[in-house]
């Protein structure tokens, strides 16, 4: 199958959608339209859902799939962490230890395995998909003035995440997608399916 019938499959089009989106908070952000920032940063989260399920419902699961649904995810998270200086900067300094914990579990384990594999990551692991849920919940409920208490759990479950990853990256002798956890790493690196 070419790379334009694979794009063409609805789970890689709804992660496609979720890459465009990002332009559109920056847009919602620099306009200080905090509830329509608010409200496409949800619409993201549910095509972030939307896209894994549809693929793993109608196994149409491939690796192309993995890599815009993980750069869906970097972007979107990317864009977050800026908007959020731009819309809420008293709220972001406040709390920026635990901003910068999020950040930094997800940019260290990119970096490391760009430098290792020289491609971004698509583990998909369990680990990462809690982190991320607790994460896009927490921001939204730091940010809407609801509770802080999330964002603080998030930033520690991303940093479990991030560390998960990074073990993994170290374990694999190739790169691969969808590893859902360091145990599955070890298991093929035992069986040499993890070998290059």
């Amino acid at each position: 199958m070419g790379f334009k019938q694979e794009i063409l499959r609805l789970p890689n089009l709804i992660s496609s959608i979720r890459i465009l989106i990002a332009p559109l908070l920056f847009v919602f952000a620099f306009q200080q339209m905090e509830t329509w920032f608010l409200g496409a940063l949800i619409f993201s989260g549910f095509t972030d859902v939307l896209d894994g399920f549809i693929a793993r419902r109608f196994k149409m699961i491939t690796p192309l799939g993995s890599h815009l649904d993980s750069w869906g995810d970097f972007m979107i998270y990317s864009t977050m962490a800026v908007c959020a200086w731009i819309l809420w900067p008293e709220i972001t300094q406040r709390e920026l230890l635990y901003y910068a914990m999020i950040l930094f579990s997800f940019l260290l384990p990119a970096q490391i395995g760009l430098t290792k594999f020289g491609k971004m990551t698509a583990y998909h692991t369990w680990a990462v998909k809690i982190a991320v849920f607790a994460t896009f919940v927490g921001y939204i409920l730091l940010y809407a003035g609801i509770a802080e208490w999330p964002f603080i759990l998030a930033a520690i479950l991303c940093v479990i995440a991030g560390v998960e990853e990074i073990l993994i990256t170290l374990v694999l002798r190739k790169e691969k997608t969808d590893v859902r956890s360091i145990f599955a790493a070890l298991r093929d690196r035992g069986s040499g399916k993890g070998e290059g």
